[in-house]
């Protein structure tokens, strides 16, 4: 968190975290495509050759003002491969929220929990505790044959069912409400 007291303005980080190909970056498309252009930036990504994203994804966005303050999110991706994790722990540097992204295959709950495993490691080496942080699980890819229930996923990484949002970020279905999940907790937080 950083308020520039001159102009009045509250910046917080965000940050979708999950394995590869969860969906975080199909997050932030239908986020960015719902935000009405005067209160987002562009979204910014860099991918590989495989449509992959490389470094991050990055948007910001504006909430109308809150104590005399206008708040503003910066919203990231990280990268989901297994050889950017230094990235992962970059990007996670002074988070003030998370979004966990699961993939709700049954193929994928071990990827779940060792990326869930990953983030909280990453977060204790930058001296931050995962339980000081307002976190959301969204259950994402819930219209798959094979989809866990968010419930069972929610018993599996041991976060409380309130905290999670079944999703299918392609559709746009639960992105809206994970991201309004994930402010709401910030900013009560404040």
């Amino acid at each position: 968190m950083y308020i520039n007291w001159r102009q009045k303005e509250l910046y917080l980080k965000l940050i979708y975290y999950g394995p590869p190909l969860s969906g975080k970056t199909t997050n932030l498309e239908q986020i960015h495509k719902m935000m009405p252009p005067q209160k987002r930036s562009d979204l910014v990504s860099v991918k590989t050759h495989e449509d992959r994203t490389l470094f991050f994804d990055f948007m910001e966005m504006e909430l109308n003002e809150i104590n005399g303050l206008k708040p503003k999110f910066k919203l990231y991706t990280v990268p989901g491969q297994v050889y950017y994790a230094a990235t992962r722990k970059l990007v996670l540097k002074d988070v003030d929220g998370l979004v966990f992204v699961a993939d709700s295959s049954n193929q994928r709950m071990s990827n779940n929990h060792h990326s869930f495993l990953e983030m909280k490691k990453q977060l204790d080496e930058l001296g931050q505790s995962l339980s000081k942080i307002p976190l959301i699980l969204q259950c994402n890819k819930q219209d798959m044959q094979d989809a866990v229930p968010a419930e069972k996923i929610s018993r599996l990484l041991g976060i409380e069912q309130s905290a999670t949002v079944p999703a299918v970020a392609t559709t746009g279905q639960g992105t809206t409400e994970t991201l309004k999940k994930v402010i709401g907790k910030v900013i009560s937080r404040l």
